[in-house]
């Protein structure tokens, strides 16, 4: 079984989601003087969508440097997205960058912080993930 790797920014959206999954998860620090996870399992990475209304600096830096360890990026078996609606076709367009870079799927995207509906829907996306991937 994997487990979750994810990056929440300033907003801590993501980071909410998280905690309310209740999920085995490493985070990807925010500041560069911070120490990176060294994650040594197959992981799904979570994740924000930026976005200057044309898709450009989509996946935020700190997550492009994770996945730029040829270690790290051989682990990662799959991605959610999270992102603003407001966005529109960009909407979690990091998630489309990440699974087509590191060709994995894109399993779930979900809005801000997520709902319960997302949260119940990526609990068992995950378990059953696990199972089929195992």
């Amino acid at each position: 079984m994997g487990t979750l790797v994810y990056f929440s920014s300033a907003s801590g959206n993501t980071h909410r989601f998280i905690e309310r999954l209740g999920a085995p998860a490493h985070r990807i620090a925010s500041k560069r003087s911070e120490p990176t996870p060294l994650v040594k399992e197959p992981y799904i990475l979570v994740l924000p969508t930026y976005s200057d209304g044309y898709g450009r600096g989509a996946v935020a830096k700190q997550v492009i440097g994770f996945l730029n360890d040829a270690q790290q990026r051989e682990l990662i078996r799959g991605v959610i997205a999270s992102g603003n609606r407001n966005f529109g076709r960009y909407f979690a367009y990091a998630g489309d960058v990440v699974s087509q870079k590191c060709n994995v799927p894109l399993l779930y995207r979900f809005e801000l912080a997520g709902t319960a509906t997302d949260i119940s829907r990526v609990e068992n996306g995950i378990k059953n993930f696990w199972k089929w991937n195992s």
